[in-house]
């Protein structure tokens, strides 16, 4: 009976030492450069947090943080490469809300958000605002859904593209009011913004960051916000369900993942350093000028939040009928 005891103990033994290996990578990491992927071109949205994020932790761990962008067919590209990196702690990926679509949307997804990336935590989460040229006379949501019934299709929405936030949340918005409304997708958000601003489309599901300069200077009028509750930046806009709307809250998020297998003492390290950078005043600052909040979710919550997220897009697809192939 002896020899299964003996079993037991060596193997409690080996666990304590590489619990104690991984406690000590966590303490002496880094001890060179890290390298986050973002997986869209530069000057997008994500670039918009992870760079401010990635100075600030710079300093905290005294080891150069570099964000390189790596765009391409709606960030599954760089979330590919991403997936194949090592997980030893100096490769880390940024990536948003499209990567829980993309699970469903794509056919042939080369990688697994959820199989592939350990969850860290959110960086920001910012609400998206229904907006509409000038040149139409809808001064509430409920004018535009009275408008859109009796015409259907004659409104069009554009869209970043096939699959991006903005084009899911039109689609949730028309399964949940009941309306017919055209997508018109683009190459991006901003040629998206200059044919809006154009009247060449006639709204859109947009993004904070982008539309509240915008709104501000009279060039676009918002009708609702995705939120749960009202946005600091345009106050007198009401919720999609102050509006009369039953809306999912769907906002526009952006999110740290380690790469899968990255010792959890490392994972745990960068969390803690993250929160801490998200707490600064100049980071909060920043984040409320893009009419953001700052995230930092543990990352067992936010893992869980990818989950339903996952779920909840999956739903969308499905009733849609939209499918993208890579």
């Amino acid at each position: 009976m002896r020899y299964p005891f003996r079993a037991l103990a060596t193997a409690v033994s080996t666990l304590a030492l590489v619990v104690a290996a991984g406690t000590a990578a966590a303490q002496s990491w880094p001890v060179k450069p890290i390298r986050t992927i973002n997986p869209f071109p530069a000057g997008g949205g994500t670039d918009t947090f992870a760079r401010p994020w990635a100075a600030k932790l710079t300093q905290l761990l005294g080891q150069q943080v570099l964000i390189e962008n790596m765009g391409g067919a709606g960030g599954t590209v760089g979330a590919a490469r991403a997936a194949k990196e090592a997980p030893d702690g100096y490769t880390w990926f940024i990536g948003a809300i499209h990567h829980t679509i993309a699970d469903s949307l794509y056919t042939k997804l080369p990688y697994s958000l959820e199989r592939d990336f350990a969850p860290v935590t959110v960086l920001a989460m910012v609400p998206n605002v229904v907006v509409i040229h000038p040149k139409h006379d809808f001064k509430t949501l409920q004018e535009l859904l009275d408008y859109a019934k009796a015409n259907p299709g004659k409104l069009n929405f554009g869209s970043a593209g096939s699959g991006t936030s903005h084009h899911m949340i039109g689609e949730l918005f028309k399964q949940t009011a009941n309306v017919d409304l055209t997508h018109v997708p683009y190459k991006g958000a901003g040629p998206l913004m200059q044919d809006l601003l154009a009247g060449q489309v006639d709204m859109a599901f947009d993004g904070m960051g982008t539309s509240a300069t915008q709104i501000k200077a009279g060039k676009l009028r918002p009708l609702a916000v995705t939120s749960a509750t009202r946005n600091r930046v345009i106050p007198d806009v009401p919720t999609m369900r102050e509006a009369g709307v039953d809306f999912a809250i769907s906002l526009t998020w952006y999110a740290l993942w380690g790469i899968k297998g990255t010792p959890q003492p490392i994972i745990d390290r960068m969390y803690a350093e993250t929160v801490k950078v998200l707490q600064m005043p100049d980071i909060k600052d920043i984040w409320a000028s893009q009419g953001a909040d700052v995230g930092g979710m543990p990352p067992a919550e936010f893992g869980a939040f990818v989950h339903s997220e996952i779920v909840k897009w999956a739903k969308v697809v499905k009733t849609a009928g939209i499918k993208v192939d890579l």
